[in-house]
């Protein structure tokens, strides 16, 4: 099992979760496109389950897989692409970000049904 980011980064990309993870399985892809959206995405051959990044993420959009809500079951082969297609993401970097308040956390959720 690993933990995969969602939708819910897209375009709210917040490394927070990077900074904290201890094996840096965090990636960003190279060249923002519809396969690969601006958004963090996690190595699952990489990542070790630790769950620290969880709990970091200002958005909430990491889940441990077996957790991931069905509207984004899809996201679980997005974060696999690092792993598969690694040219094509590079390693993410931590950067300073204001984190969102209450209300743009809920609002973010809410255009996918949460």
């Amino acid at each position: 099992m690993a933990f995969v980011v969602t939708q819910l980064c897209k375009d709210c990309v917040d490394t927070a979760c990077v900074a904290v993870c201890p094996v840096d399985c965090f990636y960003q892809p190279k060249e923002v496109s519809e396969e690969t959206p601006n958004m963090l995405l996690i190595s699952p051959d990489e990542c070790i389950d630790c769950a620290v990044c969880e709990p970091e993420c200002p958005w909430e959009a990491i889940y441990p897989e077996e957790d991931v809500p069905e509207v984004f079951e899809s996201d679980i082969a997005l974060n696999e692409l690092c792993d598969t297609e690694r040219d094509k993401f590079d390693l993410a970097e931590v950067e300073e970000d204001t984190p969102p308040s209450a209300e743009e956390v809920a609002a973010n959720k809410a255009k996918y049904g949460l």
